[in-house]
């Protein structure tokens, strides 16, 4: 094998003289034109390749090595191997020759009497292998970055004091931290904190994605790491930042690829060498960058490799406002911006949304300046024709045309809405666009709800100053139909809050952990786009009273447990309201309704004859009525009586079918509108939904509630048994 290999080198240096390539260029040679080494190993065959290039190549121009006996005799017998090896590499030798012949043309075209010519005789990316890895320092700094300040105190601490005072762990007899893992959403600014660690310490700084690590060779991607550490001692003090680290570091028992397996293991090694001892002194500190901290092998995040974890987080209004400062540094700004409110309009924004935002708004106020010139003072049209060619040519404007050009708090507004933060971008958090407007009645309930959520939603200075904490959460029970569900999309509307509508059975799952872990990820996506409020419809098909779930298997208690959990950790989801609804809760379990959990029970109940027409005149806004229609007059109507609000709707909308009705009979499509005699046809097909009994019953349960949340279900039996069942008094 080291004959074959001495030949071929021999052999490449004779033929490429002219353009003396280095030991990456044979070694890279070799691997493009010889099928058999490119499945060897590549560590034994690079010092094959450096001792045959010590060995052919003089150390000087002038001197020129005699030839030996065992030169001859290792020719013969890569001659040999070379006759019963296939000629399959034709044209990459025919190639290395047009190389050879392009180099040999330009050095005689370079000579002094001819004008220099710039050509590439070679590719660039030939000359250079895989485990060369950019070394750079960047120029970003601490000032560049906003809203994490107390993240810089600690990365201060962790990263900055060791690179540049080694001196002072040498004295004390310790050694510094040898790496740190940012993690947390996608945009949050972990690659940039991590240049500005660079850029503020001076340290040398190698940056490699994770995929890049990855070769298809066997053996090739365990030599990449053991390069990238060697160089990153060679050029200590440094920083080796790994982005995206989770995707060559899973956990290995979870693992059926051998590679990974083995790059875990040699990344483990490297890190383990990185002592101020086996590094002369100087640090050597590792970076790692992901959004998926579980994923990453559980021997890589112990102490004395990643010593710290740092979470960037959702930032909050204070953080947010910073950053926009922080951005808005470098822009040409017009009238006072305020940032406050555009924090506060920004709910569920990262760094990079916030980034987006500032671009999208240059790009409003560069369109007005358009538009200005456009559409300014009337011009003869040969002046305006000439203004319209300078605008779509290529010509720089001048700086009395760029003067009016800047961006003013009006585009930042504009702006807002065009921007859809990465939160939303599943579509899992949504503003719904139910408004108040949209609600009819129900004012002392609306009354609680503004005072429970909207007020420490939009003015938590105000509770803070009290010293008070935002409610942990609402619950909203009654009869069907009354509007539980629209209320509270109209409060997340109203507040200009994130809104996740969780249906309680869809979070149900037959494996085991996934109904948790569903429940887990509700509430992590309510934490990432807060401020945001979760409502949980029919709350008792999730949260039934333990220890009456059919069948034993404990799904349904676990599903309970977990959600308790979630509940109980209010002071860690900062800004995030749960509301839920249900009309039974008496097989609620009681730990949910204490306070703490579900602070508020607010019971809506059916509309009386005031609030059926608030709700008859919200719902028939958009219809075409009879000037003569009373809409009073059919609130009132004892027929009306126990109409809850999506019987009222089924009304109107009877009413209008009806209408349609008619005017097929009599093919009259002109001057149609709603009567009193549809109304009438309409009350022979809709019922109320709600009978007399569960009237009895729900009334029964508010009182309970308010005397005693612990003894509701006692109180709930009793009231059953007093009163026939719903559905006996139904089909009664």
């Amino acid at each position: 094998m080291e004959a074959k290999v001495n030949f071929h080198v021999r052999k490449y240096l004779r033929e490429n003289e002219d353009i003396k390539p280095t030991e990456s260029t044979v070694l890279q040679h070799l691997l493009s034109t010889y099928s058999e080494y490119a499945r060897k190993p590549h560590g034994p065959l690079k010092k094959m390749v450096q001792k045959a290039i010590a060995k052919n190549q003089p150390k000087n121009e002038s001197a020129k090595r005699p030839r030996s006996d065992s030169d001859d005799e290792d020719e013969k017998q890569a001659q040999a191997l070379e006759a019963q090896r296939p000629a399959a590499n034709l044209l990459n030798n025919s190639i290395t020759k047009a190389y050879a012949e392009v180099a040999k043309t330009e050095k005689e075209e370079n000579k002094p009497d001819k004008p220099k010519k710039v050509k590439r005789t070679r590719p660039e990316s030939a000359a250079v292998t895989n485990d060369n890895f950019i070394v750079s320092r960047p120029t970003t700094r601490y000032s560049d970055v906003g809203g994490i300040q107390a993240i810089l105190k600690e990365v201060q601490e962790l990263i900055e004091y060791p690179l540049t005072h080694p001196e002072i762990y040498t004295h004390l007899g310790v050694e510094p931290p040898r790496g740190i893992l940012l993690h947390g959403p996608p945009g949050t600014g972990k690659t940039m904190l991590a240049n500005a660690i660079a850029g503020e310490s001076g340290a040398c700084f190698l940056k490699v994605s994770a995929p890049e690590i990855v070769s298809g060779m066997s053996g090739e991607s365990e030599q990449k790491v053991r390069d990238l550490f060697d160089q990153a001692i060679a050029n200590a003090p440094s920083i080796i930042f790994i982005d995206e680290i989770d995707a060559i570091t899973p956990k290995r028992e979870n693992s059926s690829r051998g590679m990974e397996k083995r790059i875990v293991a040699q990344l483990l090694t490297s890190t383990d060498t990185l002592s101020l001892e086996n590094t002369n002194g100087k640090p050597v500190l590792v970076i790692g960058a992901t959004n998926r901290p579980n994923d990453l092998d559980q021997a890589l995040r112990r102490a004395g490799r990643f010593d710290r974890e740092i979470c960037l987080g959702i930032p909050d209004a204070e953080a947010r406002e910073k950053i926009l400062c922080v951005l808005a540094s470098k822009m040409r700004l017009a009238g006072d911006i305020d940032f406050k409110d555009l924090a506060r309009r920004t709910p569920g924004y990262v760094g990079a949304d916030l980034v987006s935002l500032t671009k999208e708004a240059a790009v409003l106020a560069v369109n007005r300046v358009f538009t200005t010139l456009l559409t300014d003072t009337p011009k003869p049209d040969a002046e305006q024709a000439s203004i319209n060619d300078e605008i779509r040519s290529f010509a720089p404007f001048t700086q009395e045309q760029l003067e009016p050009l800047s961006v003013c708090m009006e585009d930042f507004l504009l702006a807002v809405p065009k921007v859809q933060p990465s939160s939303k971008r599943e579509g899992f958090a949504t503003i719904p666009d139910v408004t108040w407007k949209d609600v009819g009645a129900l004012v002392e309930v609306r009354a609680e709800l503004v005072l429970s959520i909207l007020h420490p939603l939009q003015h938590p200075e105000r509770f803070e100053a009290l010293g008070l904490t935002m409610p942990a959460g609402v619950l909203l029970y009654g009869p069907p139909g009354c509007g539980k569900t629209m209320l509270a999309k109209a409060i997340a509307n109203e507040s200009g809050a994130n809104f996740i509508s969780v249906k309680g059975p869809e979070l149900l799952d037959k494996y085991v952990g996934e109904s948790e872990r569903a429940v887990r990820q509700v509430f992590e996506r309510a934490r990432a786009s807060s401020p945001c409020i979760v409502f949980f419809d029919e709350l008792d098909a999730l949260c039934p009273r333990r220890g009456m779930s059919d069948g034993g298997n404990g799904v349904s208690e676990r599903v309970v447990n977990q959600l308790l959990t979630e509940m109980d950790g209010l002071d860690t989801r900062k800004n995030v309201v749960v509301i839920a609804a249900t009309n039974r809760p008496d097989i609620i379990d009681p730990a949910m309704l204490r306070p703490g959990r579900l602070d508020k029970l607010l019971y809506v109940p059916l509309p009386q004859a005031s609030d059926r027409f608030q709700i008859l005149t919200t719902l028939s806004k958009k219809c075409k009525l009879d000037p003569s229609l009373d809409l009073q007059q059919i609130a009132a109507d004892p027929r009306c009586e126990s109409f809850s609000g999506a019987d009222l709707s089924a009304l109107v909308r009877e009413a209008g079918v009806a209408v349609l009705r008619e005017a097929d009979q009599t093919h009259q499509d002109t001057g149609l509108c709603i009567q009193m005699k549809h109304f009438n046809t309409a009350f022979l097909t809709v019922f109320p939904s709600v009978s007399k009994a569960d009237q009895k019953i729900f009334e029964k349960m508010k009182k309970n509630l308010r005397k005693s949340r612990a003894t509701l279900t006692n109180n709930t039996e009793e009231a059953k048994a007093d009163e026939p069942s719903p559905v006996d008094a139904t089909m009664a």
